[in-house]
């Protein structure tokens, strides 16, 4: 993507398909009010976890985990800590699905939401692209389900989805740099298995000493998604105090 001050011409445009075919890469201009895509806006990764490979189509300008080979140890590690645990999955915050889909081989079925209308739509995208059949991605905030899931409101996004028939006793988080915070946390202590995935160990921290006191921390990993910045990537599984 090339960000511009000034409108875009047609000069701009076959300079620009040169660069293009030089590369071997797909080109996007931004100016105001313009967007020009020469070729497509999307790009198509693989990634092999556990000896399967998946497929993601990421939209131009959408939140994707940036170092593929990091993210694939993050998956299976993922996958690790949730096998023999069965029946249904909740997914807040699960953007075009990098987790969601594998995750679907360990559950009956995967409930997950997002709330950005360009990864939803990338997601079921990237579903089928897997030959995945058993996800239900909804267009909601974390804040919106719980409210969806209390009967507190009505939304015509889940027009036909039972929501209470699902038996979601497994919870997988992975939310922006600011976490979860004291609600959504209250929220989270209601299931038996949380999975958490956090880009900020600090507001990790603090949720961990929210949610510690109703789970505890089973196991913990550290994932170097930038290596050489203070950046770092977590990811906790805990269980509810007195759950079998």
């Amino acid at each position: 993507s090339m960000l511009y001050h000034k409108p875009l011409d047609e000069q701009w445009q076959s300079r620009a398909r040169e660069l293009e075919k030089r590369l071997g890469v797909y080109v996007i201009g931004r100016s105001r009010k313009q967007k020009l895509i020469l070729s497509q806006d999307y790009v198509t990764e693989k990634l092999h976890i556990n000896g399967r490979e998946y497929r993601y189509i990421h939209i131009e300008n959408s939140f994707t985990q940036p170092n593929p080979r990091v993210n694939e140890q993050m998956i299976e590690w993922s996958l690790s800590q949730v096998g023999g645990i069965g029946g249904d999955l909740l997914e807040l915050y699960c953007g075009a699905g990098n987790f969601t889909i594998p995750f679907a081989s360990k559950f009956d079925r995967v409930l997950a939401t997002e709330i950005s209308k360009s990864s939803i739509h990338a997601a079921k995208q990237n579903m089928a692209l897997n030959g995945v059949e058993n996800i239900e991605f909804v267009r909601l905030s974390a804040e919106e389900f719980t409210q969806a899931l209390d009967s507190v409101r009505e939304f015509r996004r889940l027009e036909g989805l039972n929501v209470s028939d699902y038996h979601l006793k497994t919870l997988f988080v992975d939310p922006p740099r600011a976490g979860l915070g004291e609600e959504p946390c209250a929220f989270a202590a209601r299931f038996d298995h949380l999975l958490y995935i956090s880009c900020n160990p600090e507001t990790l921290y603090r949720d961990l000493e929210i949610l510690s006191r109703t789970h505890t921390i089973d196991a913990m990993a550290a994932f170097d998604q930038f290596p050489y910045t203070h950046h770092l990537e977590m990811g906790v599984k805990l269980t509810k105090k007195g759950s079998v």
